[in-house]
């Protein structure tokens, strides 16, 4: 049978007969010898890489093209081949990827959280200077004992300044906003007693801690979310609206022969209401911050590369007052603070003394101040991407010390009401655009402590500025209001002028 299958398949496969197919040569063995030789040169390069790949140069052959990136070497050692990795990234040089005002859907209320605890740290602030004369008249005191109600307020912004972080990291965003309204509802309280002169500066020492940190935590939310100069501008014309809405309602309290502090009891019922506001919308915050830009693998190098264990407070605040942004950023906060609290607290003495203003009327004048500064922070910041923040905020500088001469040399109430209205409109962007700087130049890290720095150091000028002016003022007339406003825009321009150029961020 197997005899007559076989012809069969010849038919099927031509089936020849040949000669032997060759085998392969013998590959010979290196010799021992050699193999315990270090190799000379290292296989990988003999082998270059130009727009294809040529093969290994052959003794003989024409030499191949040169490769694409010229200059590259190929690592030679275990050492070099490692050191050409990619560095590892730490946690500070992680990309965060951006909130904005909508993204994720909380931070809408966030924002309106910000905002409303910006209006009423402006009705604090701006009523101040229409309440000082009936103050004065109250305790029998003069210009310079008025004028401590200034530095008691400044000295709690610089102490908050030095505990701001480490209140943050123990308790959180939420709840160190709700520590900070609470402070600022025991000091409202003892306002709204008529305490003894003493008591009140205690208060405001009170009103300058709480303020100092909620002003911190909130600057540097908004900073950080996309657009900020839109965000600030938003956040701080909120402040502007507190202070338009505070200096007509003190007056009219005041000019309806009710006692001054009786004004507090409104800042008492809207502080109760930043309460509840801050505190169920910043309650998710850690939850739902922003996540880095890493893998799981380069996450978990990145962990191991830097210590878990975070910074103390004075090591970031050592590295925070080593960093140039932040001296130049709490002189520059410093001499704004100073013109803006000073033309708020001390012209309507002024138009009084020297424009024989009548009291129940021109304490509407501060009320055209803030709402130039509200109006100011609500459009002009538009146009500071356009024009260009530093070049922006030099020019509104420059139109602040002409409106200022105009409020000191135009003899009439109606023209410095309405140069001091146009002050505001200008000085308003000043504050939100130079915020945008700082957050740009100031390490991400750093951001809440040198911010809060900024903040609480800097507005100790809310404090130096009125009180120079108030000894001043007793000894030579409130006239002076305006020689310290120029020296103010002098030194805001000159410290502009130090910070360094805005480069990209790295982290």
């Amino acid at each position: 049978m197997p005899t007559m299958v076989a012809p069969a398949l010849h038919g099927f496969f031509d089936i020849q007969s040949g000669p032997a197919v060759a085998s392969p040569p013998i590959a010979h063995q290196k010799s021992n010898t050699k193999a315990r030789e270090a190799p000379s040169i290292v296989e990988l390069n003999n082998i270059v890489f130009g727009k294809c790949y040529n093969g290994p140069i052959e003794s003989g052959a024409q030499t191949p093209r040169e490769p694409v990136r010229s200059g590259t070497q190929t690592p030679k050692t275990l050492s070099e081949l490692e050191m050409s990795r990619p560095s590892t990234p730490t946690r500070n040089e992680t990309i965060g990827m951006v909130q904005t005002w909508n993204n994720p859907p909380m931070n809408k209320w966030r924002i309106l959280a910000c905002c409303l605890l910006y209006f009423a740290n402006g009705m604090n602030d701006s009523v101040v200077g229409a309440l000082i004369p009936y103050m004065e008249v109250h305790y029998h005191i003069g210009y310079a004992i008025v004028s401590l109600v200034f530095v008691g307020n400044a000295a709690g912004f610089i102490t908050a300044a030095f505990f701001t972080n480490t209140i943050l990291g123990k308790l959180g965003r939420a709840k160190t906003l709700v520590a900070a309204e609470l402070v600022l509802l025991s000091a409202y309280i003892m306002l709204v007693a008529t305490p003894p002169y003493p008591v009140v500066v205690i208060a405001f020492f009170i009103l300058g801690c709480g303020l100092a940190t909620n002003l911190a935590l909130n600057n540097v939310y908004c900073a950080n979310l996309h657009p900020p100069n839109a965000i600030l501008g938003a956040a701080h014309g909120s402040y502007g609206m507190g202070g338009i809405v505070a200096p007509i309602i003190g007056t009219a309290i005041v000019s309806h022969d009710i006692l001054w502090s009786r004004f507090y009891f409104i800042c008492l019922g809207l502080r109760i209401c930043c309460i509840l506001f801050a505190g169920w919308s910043f309650w998710s915050y850690q939850e739902d911050s922003p996540q880095t830009l890493l893998t799981p693998l380069e996450r978990t190098e990145s962990r191991q590369a830097t210590p878990e264990n975070p910074q103390s407070s004075f090591q970031s605040l050592g590295m925070t007052l080593k960093n140039r942004v932040t001296i130049f950023g709490a002189l520059f906060i410093f001499a704004y603070q100073g013109a803006e609290v000073a033309i708020s607290g001390w012209v309507i003495s002024f138009l009084i003394n020297y424009r024989d203003g009548d009291p129940a009327q021109v304490g509407y004048v501060t009320a055209g101040f803030w709402g130039g500064i509200t109006l100011g922070r609500f459009i002009l910041t538009h146009l500071a991407p356009k024009v260009g923040e530093k070049n922006f905020v030099t020019i509104l500088v420059l139109g602040c010390l002409a409106l200022q001469l105009m409020a000191w040399l135009i003899p009439n109430v109606i023209g410095n009401a309405v140069a001091v209205a146009f002050l505001g409109l200008i000085l308003g962007p000043v504050y939100p655009c130079a915020q945008t700087i700082f957050s740009r130049l100031i390490p991400r890290h750093l951001q809440t402590t040198a911010i809060g720095f900024i903040g609480g150091a800097g507005s100790s000028g809310g404090a130096v500025a009125p009180f120079t002016t108030g000894l001043l003022a007793q000894a030579a007339g409130t006239w002076v209001l305006h020689p310290v406003c120029i020296g103010m825009y002098a030194v805001l321009l000159a410290c502009w002028f130090s910070l360094p150029r805005v480069r990209k961020r790295t982290e």
